[in-house]
């Protein structure tokens, strides 16, 4: 959309990590399976099962040859058939300095370029807003399409027609809408996000500033 590419806050990058992996301490150096749609899921919540083997490759170079090559098996691969194959991985090690310098040199500067394109004026608010932004397309993926009859892209499409029309006190309010997605599904986790992620936003607007 030619924006002005903009980086979220340091703020928003620290909640990431801490909503992905916690810290240093509660890290797991091996590959995990989150659940759901999920592929195998490596560093900071790199989902291995929406990359390609190239990708990997690219990606991970800071990891030995065999650690790749072992990796790109898993590529391609999701929800329960990538959960099948976790007692194989558990073995694969990806030290925290390693996957912290993968998710802000990689990670964080492409999903900010994909929130920047499917969401306009982008450059019109706050880094605190951007980044909230920037998690929630980390975690739930660009798309506005519905693949299920119950329509949990909804406010994916009302957040991006209300970035459009620079409607941006809307933005938080759809955000928490989405937590009826998984009220029931036991995840807890998800919920706190997103309930954070629409804080950071309504903090990073003008009037709040």
């Amino acid at each position: 959309m030619g924006q002005t590419m903009i980086v979220p806050s340091a703020r928003a990058v620290s909640m990431i990590v801490g909503f992905e992996v916690g810290d240093a301490q509660a890290y797991i150096p091996h590959p995990i399976w989150p659940g759901g749609a999920s592929g195998l899921t490596i560093g900071v919540g790199y989902d291995l099962g929406y990359a390609s083997a190239a990708q990997i490759a690219n990606d991970w170079h800071v990891l030995s040859e065999p650690v790749i090559h072992r990796l790109q098996i898993y590529a391609g691969i999701f929800g329960h058939a990538a959960a099948g194959l976790l007692p194989q991985a558990r073995d694969i090690e990806v030290p925290y300095n390693a996957a912290l310098g993968v998710f802000e040199g990689t990670d964080v500067p492409r999903t900010s370029k994909v929130t920047s394109d499917i969401f306009a004026n982008c450059n019109q608010i706050s880094a605190d807003s951007f980044g909230a932004l920037v998690s929630l397309v980390f975690n739930r993926g660009p798309s506005m399409i519905d693949t299920q009859p119950n329509a949990n892209r909804l406010e994916m499409r009302q957040i991006r027609d209300a970035m459009a029309s620079a409607k941006f006190q809307e933005v938080p309010g759809f955000i928490r809408s989405m937590k009826r997605i998984w009220h029931n599904a036991g995840l807890p986790g998800l919920l706190a996000r997103r309930d954070a992620e629409a804080q950071l936003f309504e903090e990073g607007l003008p009037e709040n500033r």
